[in-house]
């Protein structure tokens, strides 16, 4: 009996990285929460020849297990380029927090047709590096309660203000057994420490010691109190954290000023002291001045506002800190010209210039080039202008100072001159000085009267001592033993405060600030703003200082609430986090940001690893916008897409980390299993607050009875939420929290709290919400659906599995709305049942009566009159499967309902979706690709085809029919409709309508399956029957989600199992490959109408879908032979291939093979370039192909008589009545060319071509024995793939081929070379009989002798040299050529300019052929090639220099443009897509063949020219619907709407690329290891 086994899921977060090593995340904002206690793992993932990836490493700060976290220090990752596979680097995290990671990388040099002489004689040289910018992984904190995990969304937080909690520890406990009584699990302390002179919480005097009023204790009555917290009451602590400053009257400010922002360190801050100080004095002697010290109207204000002015603005002379000083610098420049001590800049304007500028002009150059001091305002005049340079001006102005005695101008003269400029440089300062003064007087008059006059303002009084006329920005430090070692400049310190609107990212301190000169800042007279400096170098007393801080309270509590976090400079919020987390790893972080911006406030959460933000539900001033703020914290909608893909159940094998087994130390086997999650993009977490300790309540804001409509919303999102002490207990009027000093009362606090009615607050229906809320967290209900009618909020939020849930609604309570019960419409609750927990409403005495006696009790902090009630304010009524609740006539604002909610079809929904998500493997395992080709696709063509008209693809309502009535046609919906979780989508809306597509789906497969061909598919018709059959009871507003879970497993399986039966290649290559490989499933499957024979049902390959999927247009000769060496032969579809050939082969005729199959009816021979790619294939097939040789020897029947051009139709005896070998057919083709052919097509007219002229159908083919060349064609036909004629009576080009391409085609002459090297080898070798041919004078040629009579002519037909000097060398007419440095598409066409056209058919015969080629100048070519003809993703079909340049390709326009009409110019322009293959096959073989064999970064850098060139077609596959490549583009990769989408060459000859480079990485990888003695680099790769 086997051992027991133990099964272990690890957490796998898989985060790909772009090109360009940023993270494929949306938002660049990776958050993480764990859902266990085990480590999670991160899994970089980076295509192996990314731009990164040369020279690159991966650098992680994540430490190993065990290690401290240290922020600056990184863990470097090797990243070993290999173009076939996708690297994957694997670390584990153990602890929460903020990490980063970012790479290193040598960026890609510009594609260059020659090489530097070190690259190639493979000598190293120093490499830049290049470094990305950091980006960051937030890992979120595991809490525990009570021994239990506590996820960030069920906790509810409760804030208190301790000075106002009364002894300890008597008072204490009674309020925090009133605080857990009402079920909150965390309660969130302002800070505990030592409070300054204001007594405020948050200007703290001593960072380091403890409030003694409440802890008398210290230290010890702090983890009393904690652990009391957590041992009897069930509450988590979180504390403030107060980093930016420090109470004005802290004692070691004393000791060190230098912790602040003073007139030492902050020099800049002179003219804003100056100004502070001044205003100060003006208010005491308004009197004097015979001014108001009260203000009354606004007239008084407007005297004083002058008054500032005279007295203050003008006999500061504050213009001094922004002008130049110009007698001073004046005299410097004088001094410097008559020294000699000139400069000129260099790159500016020559003495000449100068001398002839206009003194404004003079002023303006002095003003770019000759200006000091200019990067913050600091003492006066500190401005100035740099004599050398101002000298210089003179010198160029008045030449050389000669002496008092020369002939030159004088001293005097000089400096007036310099004056008159000078007074032109200073316009902009006072210019810049007047705004600013402005701005100060505008500043100034906005605060005094806010505080003196405004009715909303605290109308402050008279102006005296206690009263100043303005807030002081600076702190004064005493003057006494302590500060006696200081200099009276330190002793100014600036206050800290906020800036209405300001910028995060400033330090509004700092030298590029100006708001305390500006007067802009609401200052906080109590605390003393904090200077950090750059790092601990710059203030180590306060960074030693705060870090103790830090730790101290990361010692006792598990949450910091960072204090005004906009304004704490991130690098010290970082380091004081980071020590913090050191005490205590699991740290719950939560930050009071504002700032303003969403993308800023993302920097914050990223670098500081910030687990929420506190964000408050009273801020909104309507229910409209409650309901907005409810919906954005909520949660994801009900029935959402978004679950994680887990991978590693079965329908996802062949993308799985193995399930491996490992030995557990008691001996036992121990299997892991990887649970892969995707990283998506996520916002913000929050901490969603009723209300705040810093903002109104509703009894002034809105209306008190808006308390508990408000509260019960909150409580009900998918976030952390939390609220306030005085809250709950409905107190009138927001705390002060520096002025206030009475105690906190509660009901809550007097006896044990009941769920339900009750007096003195909400108490009792609080408990209750906070216990759904935390149940609702802890159990993963995330899905919400919320929804505002009026005055009416309602929420329902469910568990996505279990679909149990909680319903509430909620009649918000703002000023005006009555007591009435608002009309709501009655909500209908589809398919689910409702239990009734309770209706209440809040009944609040609120006059001011009530108001006024509740205030005047100088005590105690006490609620308003109130009580809560139960009211019988509902109805429900089940009809059907559906639950209806409408509210009765009483149910006043201030009300709510709740409901525990289920749906019974559900019950067991979290089996049911283990059961739709599994079995899917097995049930995939016996198809076949054939199999997977009609389970997948079948376009409309295709599948009419199949079903004799009657069944096509489906038809969404809204939407239009999808592309394939197979999987993948609901898949490529499927995937964007989840990615984005649009549930409005058409398709989601007619899955709620009706269940037909279920139907079609299922009976598809179920059709199909009676069928002997496709009778392997009853078992994936069997398995969604079952799962379609387990969700069709759920509620409909629930099928889009099952329906997605079933087609995506079904597809992923369904996808799996193609791969799993491709070529070793395919199964371990990265997607790209994968998803081409897919395509070769696509294209190739049984079609009625286009079989390979004519009498026999075989699969065949498209050539595109859905243009060329059925009947004719099908098969195409050249298609099928371009394709087959990717689709078959790179698949290890080695059955197909070899079908396909045997079925061409036998259909040769005239040595041809048909352009058109026919599936052998009516085969038509007009294509003279097929038989090549078809020669090349069986070459490919033979060394490709275990035993692939033995091809050779197969036989074939033959559709037409061996060597006779007799045409008669399939059922005539001659048919299949001879027999050849492959070889023999191969011997055929070789043996009819080399003789010459001349033929007129069978069936020649309308009938088989109705475009053509009659010339069009004679064909004539022939070799020039004086160079090997074949020759075919004429100008009215078009025998190469570039076969468009013109169809156009309008235009006149009907039966004028738009790319004749008569001659010899330069892919021709490199096919035919090719197997003519092929052949002469396979002779050598013994393994073809024949070893020549006869020519058409019948003499013989040997295959080898043909070869090199090729070889010898190539370079000099095809060539055009670069420099006309050459031009003797090559046959070549310099009259007619267009651009040199190329290769010619044709020699000696019909019309001699198209021989010079640059096309994208070289290529094709540089990757078969390329020892034909010079290689500088195929280099040469190629990357003239890439920069003029690639385009995003395929390459133009013609030079965009010549005049027949075309590239917008409409087949539908009928107009009297000759070149365009009824799209003649398919082939001039449009960038096709499978010639792109072959440009980067030959561009990687001979960028290898030019670089050293030990050049491994040469040859790295090669491979990864070829990455950067696929980064189109790899987004163009990801986006099709299709899930293939299109036929061809419009200019720069623009959609063409007349292209194929899919086309079978498209994919197949990229994956020949992918062929290719395994051969190539495969040699590089056996000399790499050979150089490093076997010892390759290794990665952590899974």
């Amino acid at each position: 009996m086997p051992p027991p086994r133990t099964m272990v899921s690890n957490e796998v977060y898989l985060l790909p990285l772009n090109d360009d090593g940023s993270p494929q995340v949306q938002g660049e904002y990776i958050y993480i929460a764990p859902k266990s206690k085990d480590p999670v793992i991160i899994r970089f993932a980076i295509e192996g020849t990314s731009s990164i990836c040369r020279h690159g490493s991966l650098w992680v700060n994540i430490p190993e297990q065990g290690a401290e976290f240290q922020r600056n220090k990184f863990r470097e990752f090797k990243l070993v380029p290999d173009f076939n596979r996708t690297l994957e680097i694997s670390i584990p995290i153990h602890e929460a927090g903020a990490y980063a990671f970012y790479t290193t990388f040598a960026e890609l040099p510009d594609l260059a047709d020659h090489l530097t002489k070190s690259q190639t004689n493979g000598t190293s040289k120093e490499v830049k590096t290049k470094k990305t910018p950091l980006y960051y992984i937030d890992v979120a904190p595991r809490l525990t309660l009570e021994g239990r995990p506590l996820p960030l969304p069920a906790i509810s937080v409760f804030s208190i203000i301790s000075k106002f909690m009364g002894k300890y520890p008597t008072d204490w406990e009674r309020h925090l057994r009133g605080i857990s009584g009402r079920g909150y699990n965390m309660i969130h302390f302002t800070p505990l420490q030592v409070r300054g002179a204001s007594n405020s919480p948050y200007s703290l005097y001593d960072q380091l010691g403890w409030d003694p009023a409440c802890f008398p204790g210290g230290e010890k009555d702090v983890q009393k109190m904690v652990e009391s917290l957590e041992k009897n009451h069930s509450l988590l602590s979180m504390t403030d954290i107060v980093l930016n400053h420090t109470a004005h009257n802290s004692v070691w400010l004393e000791e060190h000023p230098e912790a602040g922002y003073n007139l030492t360190t902050a020099p800049w801050l002179e003219s804003a002291y100056l100004l502070d100080t001044t205003l100060l004095e003006l208010g005491t002697r308004l009197k004097d001045l015979g001014l108001p010290t009260e203000l009354r109207t606004a007239d008084d204000l407007v005297k004083i506002m002058d008054a500032i002015k005279t007295e203050v603005i003008a006999k500061i002379r504050l213009w001094e800190y922004y002008a130049l000083n110009v007698d001073r610098d004046a005299d410097e420049a004088v001094d410097s010209w008559a020294n000699g001590k000139t400069r000129f800049i260099d790159g500016a304007s020559s003495p000449d210039q100068l001398r002839s500028m206009s003194t404004k002009e003079q002023a303006d150059f002095l003003i770019k080039h000759g200006l000091l001091n200019m990067d913050y305002l600091g003492e006066r005049y500190r401005r100035r202008v740099d004599p050398e340079v101002a000298a210089g001006l003179l010198s160029a102005i008045y030449g050389r100072f000669e002496g008092s005695n020369g002939q030159g101008p004088d001293r005097g003269a000089a400096r007036v001159k310099i004056v008159e400029i000078l007074d032109i440089v200073n316009v902009p300062f006072y210019r810049e000085y007047d705004d600013e003064v402005a701005e100060i007087l505008q500043q100034l008059f906005n605060r005094i009267k806010y505080v003196r006059l405004d009715d909303n303002g605290p109308k402050q009084g008279p102006i005296c001592a206690e009263s100043p006329l303005i807030e002081t920005y600076f702190t004064r430090l005493p003057n006494n033993e302590r500060t006696a070692k200081h200099k009276k400049e330190d002793l100014v310190l600036v206050n800290n405060g906020w800036v209405w609107g300001g910028n995060a990212m400033v330090d509004n301190a700092g030298p590029q600030s100006r708001v305390y000169l500006r007067r802009e800042v609401i200052v906080w007279g109590d605390c003393t703003k904090l200077r950090y400096g750059k790092g601990p170098e710059d203030s180590p007393f306060l960074w030693e200082h705060m870090t103790q801080y830090a730790r101290l309270l990361a010692k006792y509590f598990a949450g910091f609430r960072i204090d005004n976090c906009h304004s704490t400079p991130l690098h010290v919020a970082e380091h004081i986090l980071d020590e913090a987390r050191r005490v205590r790893p699991d740290l719950y972080v939560v930050a009071e940001l504002f700032t303003g911006s969403e993308e800023v406030d993302y920097v914050f959460v990223k670098r500081l690893g910030i687990s929420a933000l506190i964000r408050e539900a009273m801020q909104a001033w309507s229910t409209g916008e409650l309901s907005r703020l409810v919906h954005r914290h909520g949660g994801r909608p009900i029935g959402s897409f978004e679950v994680d893909e887990i991978q590693g159940a079965d329908s996802s094998s062949t993308r799985n980390g193995d399930t491996t087994p490992t030995q557990l130390s008691n001996g036992e086997p121990q299997y892991t299993r990887e649970i892969i999650r995707r990283i998506r993009q996520v916002s913000v977490q929050a901490l969603f607050m009723d209300c705040t300790h810093d903002n109104e309540v509703p009894a002034q804001k809105r209306d008190a009875r808006d308390t508990l409509p408000n509260a019960a919303l909150v409580s009900m999102c998918s976030s952390a939420t939390g609220s306030v002490m005085g809250y709950d207990e409905i107190y009138p009027r927001l705390v002060d929290l520096v002025s206030e000093t009475r105690l906190y009362t509660s009901e809550s606090s007097k006896s044990a709290v009941r769920i339900g009615q009750g007096k003195g607050g909400i108490g009792g229906v609080k408990k209750l919400l906070n216990q759904i809320h935390t149940l609702m967290g802890m159990d993963g209900y995330d899905e919400t659906h919320i929804h505002h009618e009026d005055q009416y909020i309602t929420v329902h939020r469910v568990h996505p599995g279990s679909r149990k849930g909680y319903f509430l609604i909620a009649h918000t309570a703002f000023p005006g709305y009555g007591n009435g019960n608002g009309a709501f419409n009655a909500v209908h609750l589809k398919g689910t049942k409702a239990r009734h927990l309770g209706s209440w409403m809040l009944e609040v005495d609120s006059s001011k009566e009530a108001t006024e006696e509740v205030l005047k009790d100088g005590k105690f902090l006490r609620g308003l009159p109130s009580r809560v009630v139960d009211l019988p304010g509902i109805r429900m009524e089940v009809k059907g499967d559906e639950t209806i609740i409408s509210v009765r006539d009483r149910f006043p604002p201030g009300s709510i309902a709740l409901f525990e909610t289920w749906i019974p079809a559900a019950e067991h929904s979290s089996g049911l979706d283990t059961f739709v998500t599994s079995g899917a493997k097995a049930a995939m395992a016996e198809l076949d690709l054939v199999d997977l080709n009609f389970l997948l696709y079948k376009c409309e063509p295709e599948e009419r085809d199949a079903s004799g008209g009657e069944h096509g693809t489906y038809e969404i309502p809204g939407h239009g029919k999808i592309v394939y009535a197979g999987l993948q046609g609901w898949w490529s919906l499927l995937k964007g409709i989840i990615a984005r979780n649009d549930l409005a989508h058409p398709l989601c809306q007619h899955l709620r309508d009706g269940q037909w597509a279920l139907d079609y789906i299922v009976g598809r497969l179920e059709r199909a399956s009676q069928q002997k061909i496709y009778s392997r598919l009853a078992k994936p018709a069997k398995w969604l029957r079952e799962r379609f059959d387990a969700i069709r009871t759920i509620p409909n507003f629930l099928l889009p989600r099952y329906f997605g879970l079933v087609l995506r497993t079904a597809y992923m399986a369904a996808f799996d199992r193609g791969i799993s039966l491709m070529g070793s290649n395919v199964r371990q290559g990265q997607w790209f490959l994968q998803s081409l490989a897919m395509v070769s499933a696509q294209q190739t499957g049984f079609v009625k109408s286009a079989s390979l024979y004519p009498n026999r049902l075989v699969p065949s390959l498209a050539a595109g879908l859905p243009h060329f999927a059925v009947e004719w247009a099908r098969c195409w000769g050249r298609d099928v032979f371009i394709s087959l060496r990717g689709l078959y032969l790179g698949t290890g579809r080695y059955d197909e291939a070899k079908e396909h050939i045997l079925a061409f082969a036998s259909v040769l005729k005239h040595g041809m093979i048909p352009n058109l199959l026919g599936s052998g009816n009516t085969p038509r021979y007009n294509a003279r370039d097929s038989v090549w790619f078809f020669l090349q294939c069986i070459q490919d097939y033979t060394k490709l192909v275990p035993g692939g040789i033995s091809i050779l020897q197969e036989k074939v029947k033959r559709r037409f008589l061996p060597y006779d051009d007799t045409w008669f139709p399939a059922d005539d005896e001659r048919a299949y009545s001879k027999e050849s070998t492959v070889a023999e057919v191969i011997y055929e083709v070789f043996a009819r060319h080399a003789a010459g052919m001349k033929f007129r097509e069978a069936n020649a007219g309308p009938g088989l071509d109705m475009q053509m002229t009659d010339q069009g159908f004679n064909i004539e083919i022939k070799v020039d024995w004086e160079n090997g060349f074949i020759f075919g064609g004429n100008q009215h036909n078009c025998g190469t793939w570039m076969d468009k004629m013109g169809e156009s009576t309008r235009a006149g080009s009907k039966g004028v081929p738009g790319t004749p391409r008569d001659g010899a085609a330069v892919e021709i002459i490199g096919l035919l070379y090719s197997n003519l090297k092929w052949v002469a080898d396979l002779k050598e070798k013994g393994q073809f009989a024949q070893g020549s041919v006869q020519k058409d004078d019948g003499s013989d040629v040997s295959f080898k002798e043909w070869a090199g009579l090729i070889k010898a002519n190539f370079e000099r037909c095809f060539y055009v040299p670069l420099s006309k000097d050459e031009d003797s060398n090559y046959d070549v007419n310099p009259q007619v050529i267009n651009r040199r440095g190329i290769y010619k598409d044709l020699y000696r066409s019909g019309k001699e300019y198209e021989d010079y056209q640059l096309r994208c058919n070289f290529p094709i015969a540089m990757t078969v052929a390329p020892d034909l080629f010079e290689q500088s100048h195929a280099m040469h070519a190629l990357c003239l090639a890439d920069s003029v003809l690639r385009g995003p993703t395929g390459m133009a079909t013609l030079d965009p220099s010549d005049m027949n340049y075309r590239p917008y390709y409409h087949n539908s326009e009928d107009s009297e443009d000759f070149a365009t009409s009824k799209g003649r110019n398919y082939h001039q322009g449009p960038e096709w897509l499978w010639p792109t293959g072959f440009f980067l096959r030959a561009l990687l073989k001979f960028d290898l063949m030019r670089r050293a064999e030990a050049d491994h970064e040469g040859r790295t850098e090669a491979f990864q020219q070829v990455t950067r060139r696929l980064i189109g077609c790899k987004e163009a596959i990801q986006n099709s619907d299709w899930a293939g490549l299109t036929e061809l583009t419009q200019k720069n990769g623009a959609f063409c709407a007349d292209s194929s989408p899919t086309q079978a060459w498209s994919a197949g000859c990229l994956i020949d690329l992918y062929m290719d480079a395994d051969q190539e990485q495969a040699k590089y990888d056996k000399q790499h290891s050979s150089s490093t003695n076997g010892n390759k680099t290794q990665l952590p790769i899974r």
